[in-house]
């Protein structure tokens, strides 16, 4: 309790209990047309501090090669080039012995933002999961900064990790199952519509095989499957829908769920603009409309 004017005790806001309880994160479906990719990122910028901010651009998602280029990111020369941020480096190992160590984490442990790039999900988790790497990354929330991500970088930041499996993207309940979960209960899914995913979550939320592990409580999920160049910003137990103009933003939740519920009615859309309240699970604006 604490005390509010005159002295009279009032309640706390209780802590989120999905969301981070600090910072913010910035949760990108994919695709990355230039001037959505520049309202999401510079959303995700100007929380992580604007000009002042100091970025971690993590591209381990890319690929599994040794000979890729991971040095190569282009949200490095955007945060540079065009937002004119403070500090901007790539960051990049397979290696968890190396991700373990003072000087790997280094970058992060100043950093006011934490990006993570497109590619395998997996990846992520491989290389950080458990690691010294992965308790800073989480770190960066806890000193009120942001995190983000689009495609695999968005799916990593779910507690579930849909499109987890080593041997392909389209097996949703694979070998990889854990995500970062800067989102508790939650699995989050990307290009959405635009590659006709809309069914895939429930895989997840009703693992027909019973693949999924006994350390996720797949009753308390909640599904979120975002479209293309279209992001979700979430502080606390709210998020707002931003990015493309009548872009889709897909929540499942599979407590409202009965028997004889269609497949298609399992999920509602929220649009650019909408926002939606993850404690509650409610709608609190569906955003804009479909045209007709």
């Amino acid at each position: 309790m604490g005390l509010g004017l005159g002295g009279f005790a009032i309640a706390e806001e209780a802590a989120p209990v999905v969301g981070p309880e600090k910072g913010a994160l910035v949760i990108m479906g994919g695709g990355g047309k230039d001037r959505t990719f520049e309202q999401v990122f510079s959303k995700f910028v100007k929380l992580a501090g604007g000009k002042n901010a100091r970025i971690v651009i993590v591209t381990t998602a890319a690929s599994s090669s040794p000979d890729f280029d991971y040095t190569r990111s282009g949200a490095v020369r955007y945060a540079k080039e065009r937002l004119g941020v403070a500090e901007a480096t790539v960051l990049h190992t397979h290696d968890r012995e190396e991700a373990d160590t003072a000087e790997f984490v280094a970058p992060i442990t100043k950093a006011t933002g934490v990006w993570f790039g497109g590619g395998r999900q997996w990846r992520f988790t491989k290389a950080y999961g458990g690691t010294r790497t992965e308790k800073e990354f989480r770190k960066v929330l806890e000193r009120g900064g942001a995190i983000g991500g689009s495609s695999a970088g968005a799916t990593i930041q779910g507690s579930f990790l849909a499109r987890g499996d080593t041997s392909g993207n389209t097996i949703m309940v694979g070998d990889v199952q854990r995500g970062f979960g800067y989102m508790r209960n939650t699995s989050i899914d990307q290009h959405v519509v635009a590659r006709g995913r809309e069914k895939d979550l429930l895989k997840v939320l009703g693992d027909p095989r019973s693949k999924m592990r006994k350390e996720f409580n797949r009753a308390a999920l909640l599904g979120i499957g975002i479209d293309e160049d279209v992001a979700i910003v979430v502080q606390g137990d709210r998020f707002e829908v931003i990015g493309k103009e009548n872009g889709a933003v897909l929540v499942y939740d599979p407590k409202k769920w009965k028997e004889d519920t269609p497949d298609t009615e399992k999920w509602e859309t929220l649009r650019t603009g909408g926002t939606y309240d993850l404690k509650t699970r409610q709608v609190i604006k569906k955003g804009r409309v479909d045209r007709p």
